[in-house]
């Protein structure tokens, strides 16, 4: 009799999640940003956001939890209810930072559920226009009479613009000096300033500057040139050959989500990233649309995670 009873139950269920999953959201959803606003994972997360809102008639509310490389977030969003009210804006740095902290409060493949990534995001060369170089050959050899004397900006130790940096580095011999910020737009703010000479910025969040003549772009990290720059060279083709550093950006859930919330949440977001107003939006910010199914979307985390960690122990960042 239990044995029916627990057979019935779970009957019960698998019937009750599909019709969950119909019902919603039936009220106001967040997208934890672990970033400042202004940044790129903010700037997609609002697109996203808002198109989603058109869509379902629900409220999509931005939550800013910046802070500890991204770690305050991610943890806020790993504690939430699995109900499909909280998605979370993963990125590269949370690739990254397994193997940089000796400790997290949060693992970035066992505490989420993988919806799709939204876009591969290119990095930028970028300096300050006082600069006199114009190039990235010109940047180098500038910088190689000056050891020590040119500082440059990233969004905070062993995030990818650091990691970036210091892959430059070590490809042409160049001792510029990282200044770590809280996040991409304190760190954008004070080149901007001339406060710092250099950064390696992310394209949605350096594109705006560049164009208006406030920063100079030399070269992208991405193998091909971006939309967005379709004149700015690529930093392998400007000289520093095999040279390649690529960003993304996607959106997860809590781990015990319900496959149909999943399911309705790739759905919804995926055919919004195909739209050719907002494939043109992100191209645009210099950043190319990328979808994927939640399950390969998982293993592509998992393939980041690996891959950073040689890179984290090639460069010797730690932070404990």
């Amino acid at each position: 009799m239990k044995t029916q009873c627990a057979r019935l139950l779970a009957m019960l269920a698998i019937v009750a999640i599909p019709a969950f999953g119909q019902g919603y959201p039936q009220k106001p959803i967040r997208i934890v940003v672990p970033f400042p606003a202004g940044g790129t994972t903010d700037i997609l997360a609002r697109a996203i956001g808002q198109k989603l809102t058109e869509q379902w008639k629900q409220q999509v509310i931005i939550d800013n939890r910046p802070g500890a490389g991204a770690n305050i977030g991610a943890e806020v969003a790993a504690r939430s209810p699995p109900d499909g009210y909280t998605l979370f804006g993963i990125s590269t740095a949370h690739a990254i930072n397994p193997s940089l902290y000796g400790k997290l409060a949060y693992d970035p493949i066992r505490d989420f559920a993988p919806v799709t990534n939204v876009a591969v995001v290119s990095q930028i060369l970028t300096v300050h226009p006082s600069l006199p170089v114009k190039s990235v050959k010109a940047f180098i050899a500038y910088a190689k009479v000056r050891p020590g004397e040119l500082n440059y900006s990233s969004a905070g130790n062993g995030s990818q613009p650091h990691l970036t940096a210091e892959l430059f580095k070590s490809m042409t011999g160049v001792g510029i000096v990282h200044v770590p910020y809280k996040g991409a737009p304190p760190a954008m703010v004070d080149l901007l300033a001339g406060q710092v000479a250099i950064t390696f910025a992310t394209a949605p969040s350096a594109v705006p500057y560049i164009r208006t003549g406030k920063l100079r772009a030399l070269g992208v990290s991405t193998p091909k040139r971006i939309n967005a720059l379709p004149d700015i060279p690529t930093i392998a083709e400007a000289g520093v050959a095999g040279f390649e550093a690529v960003g993304w950006n996607g959106l997860v859930v809590p781990a015990a989500t319900p496959t149909a919330i999943i399911e309705r949440l790739h759905g919804a977001i995926v055919k919004i990233v195909e739209e050719p107003s907002m494939s043109k939006y992100l191209a645009d910010q210099g950043a190319d649309p990328w979808t994927m199914t939640p399950a390969q979307y998982g293993d592509y985390i998992k393939s980041e995670v690996a891959k950073w960690a040689k890179v984290v122990k090639a460069s010797g960042a730690k932070i404990d």
